[in-house]
């Protein structure tokens, strides 16, 4: 689906949840009042905060489908991950105010009044937020929209909450016990939780983490099915907001490859990725593969075991010989669960010194970008 289709379908689903938690809002805060339930009123302002949400979505996909401009050339998706943040704040100020309020109603309760249609406007209240959890959910990953996935996923929690709700009503009906300010606590505490949650997601859109391992190990693969291609390595992709993520990655070819063969086969790995994954490729560096050298062979076999016995290291790749120039290159990846890497990294270029003492090594110690 395109940019266009994408925001039509946000929009539209988000207008779907304002209508129904406002309508919910209105249901839930008159019956919660006349009864004197703290639990049904606190579930209608959990209401009022999905109504709210949406509306942020519904803003924050107008403005990340904003063409591209001279100062934002990669265009504005990344708002998307605002609009998620002020969701996320939104909630977290709900959430909060209800814990404060519900500790005030355990230290000084007041008596309920559960009518009829108080139990039927809660029954009703779960059944819209569970198809709604569908319904958002649903078009939140054909869209790939965070926020929606997020106002679904809340959707979910929402129902979780009026259940609880409904059960404290039939307890104190059945039972004459009162867990009315236990219950909002309860609300509350889930509130500040998805919020929390929600929150540290979206910080880690922000920060950049690693990508998705299907997708990582998916290009790779599409990169390696490719005729020239020896060994695809440093992966990096950088997503500006659900509809680009960019990505850049190393390539092993033949060292005789000539600068037309490389060129085309660039494009084909920028096409084939671009295809298959929807990411675009806009950088593929060269690693080159000595293939004409029996004795950089056998440095090669001799080499690998040395650095890839060491526990913590991953990988070692981009190797490369230049035996006029008397140096040694290679790339080393170690580990981040490995105390001290660096260490580590000076312990392997020492034995690697005393096997070859004669050449120049040079050994970067890489990153672990990627599955």
């Amino acid at each position: 689906m395109d940019a266009a289709q994408r925001e039509k379908a946000i929009v539209r689903t988000s207008i779907v949840g304002i209508v129904a938690n406002v309508v919910l809002v209105a249901m839930k805060a008159a019956v919660g009042l006349m009864s004197n339930s703290i639990a049904i009123v606190l579930d209608a302002v959990n209401n009022l905060t999905d109504a709210l949400s949406s509306i942020v979505t519904i803003i924050g996909a107008k403005l990340s489908n904003r063409a591209p401009d001279y100062k934002h050339p990669l265009g504005h998706g990344r708002y998307e991950y605002l609009s998620v943040m002020v969701i996320a704040a939104i909630i977290l100020y709900a959430g909060i105010s209800s814990l404060i309020e519900s500790v005030h109603k355990m230290i000084a309760p007041e008596p309920i009044d559960y009518s009829p249609v108080t139990l039927v406007v809660v029954a009703v209240g779960i059944a819209v937020k569970v198809a709604l959890w569908i319904y958002v959910s649903r078009v939140g990953k054909a869209t790939n929209s965070a926020s929606l996935r997020a106002s679904g996923a809340d959707a979910l929690f929402d129902a979780a909450i009026s259940a609880a709700v409904l059960a404290a009503a039939i307890v104190y009906l059945a039972c004459g016990i009162s867990l009315e300010a236990y219950v909002g606590a309860l609300i509350a505490v889930v509130i500040v939780k998805a919020g929390i949650d929600m929150l540290r997601e979206t910080i880690d859109d922000v920060l950049g983490q690693r990508p998705d391992a299907d997708l990582s190990t998916g290009i790779k693969r599409t990169v390696c099915a490719d005729p020239d291609v020896l060994g695809a390595y440093d992966l990096l992709l950088e997503c500006y907001g659900p509809n680009l993520t960019i990505g850049a990655i190393h390539v092993e070819v033949c060292d005789v490859m000539t600068a037309a063969e490389i060129d085309a086969m660039t494009r084909r790995l920028q096409a084939a990725v671009l295809a298959e994954h929807k990411v675009v490729l806009a950088t593929v560096g060269i690693y080159s593969r000595n293939t004409t050298n029996d004795e950089i062979e056998q440095m090669r076999s001799t080499i690998t075991p040395v650095v890839m016995n060491h526990e913590g290291v991953l990988q070692m790749h981009g190797f490369y010989v230049d035996l006029d120039a008397r140096r040694l290159s290679f790339d080393l990846i170690i580990s981040f669960d490995v105390p001290d890497r660096m260490a580590l990294y000076d312990h392997i270029v020492g034995d690697l010194r005393e096997l070859y003492p004669d050449f120049e090594l040079n050994v970067a110690l890489d990153l672990d970008l990627s599955d």
